[in-house]
């Protein structure tokens, strides 16, 4: 095991720190600490198995902070977990296997038009109407489990967002959606983790005082979202939703412009 510099050391906390304060609510963590694994030296397949690393140890903190709080449905999101946690495994499978360039233009698309569907759906997700489940909505939570486990697992960037859209089209509020969405996340990083595990994909090293980092920002970023409600964190959602839109404009526009 080689040593680890106290310049990289202090970066990875500081950068723990910053990803797990917004991955906390809305997710899109990644954004931060994937490009700062890499920036310390490691390859893309460790560089996102320790990211996962340090992601579950996040989500887990998130976790039991909204639980605290009440702004979990219990009975709810322990039916979906199961399908989340498979739905990861299979996606880093399956991407040992095969390249996931192909679904980013598909991802591209879904970010822009959850996005615009937000900005302008003025009041949408500022008090909870959810009742209870239908057979529709039944059927639509338990496949956008299980689907947005499998992308976590494969590619990842978005997923906050999206499952935080799927629990707002069953009429919960932001908070709420939120802290759902952070149940079903951890699930599917622990699937996700265990599984770049078995590739030996994981370094111990990095990821660990990475995450004790993101133990601390996932501590403060959930209990600012819950204190300041469902506004805030409409914002912050909206806010990473075009950051990543940009992201993945500006990955195309490296990859077929500036070649």
């Amino acid at each position: 095991m080689s040593e680890i510099s106290i310049e990289i050391l202090i970066f990875l906390v500081a950068a723990g720190f910053a990803a797990a304060f917004i991955d906390s609510v809305v997710g899109g963590g990644g954004l931060i600490s994937i490009p700062a694994l890499l920036f310390a030296g490691l390859p893309p397949s460790v560089a996102l198995g320790t990211n996962k690393l340090a992601a579950t140890m996040g989500a887990l903190t998130s976790t039991i902070n909204f639980l605290h709080s009440g702004k979990i449905n219990k009975k709810l999101v322990i039916k979906l977990l199961p399908l989340s946690i498979i739905g990861a495994g299979a996606g880093v499978y399956v991407v040992q296997l095969i390249p996931s360039e192909f679904l980013k233009p598909i991802i591209l698309i879904l970010l822009i038009l959850v996005t615009i569907y937000t900005l302008f759906k003025k009041g949408w997700g500022m008090e909870s109407n959810f009742k209870e489940l239908t057979k529709k909505t039944a059927y639509f939570i338990a496949l956008a489990a299980l689907l947005l486990g499998f992308y976590d697992g494969f590619l990842g960037a978005g997923t906050g967002s999206f499952l935080i859209f799927s629990f707002l089209l069953l009429g919960f509020n932001f908070v709420e959606s939120a802290g759902n969405a952070k149940v079903l996340n951890l699930g599917s990083n622990i699937a996700a983790l265990i599984t770049f595990m078995l590739f030996s994909s994981v370094n111990f090293q990095y990821g660990i005082p990475m995450g004790i980092a993101m133990i601390f920002g996932a501590l403060v970023g959930t209990r600012v979202a819950i204190k300041n409600g469902a506004a805030y964190v409409k914002v912050l959602f909206v806010g990473i939703t075009v950051v990543l839109i940009g992201k993945s404009i500006w990955d195309y526009v490296q990859k077929y412009i500036m070649l």
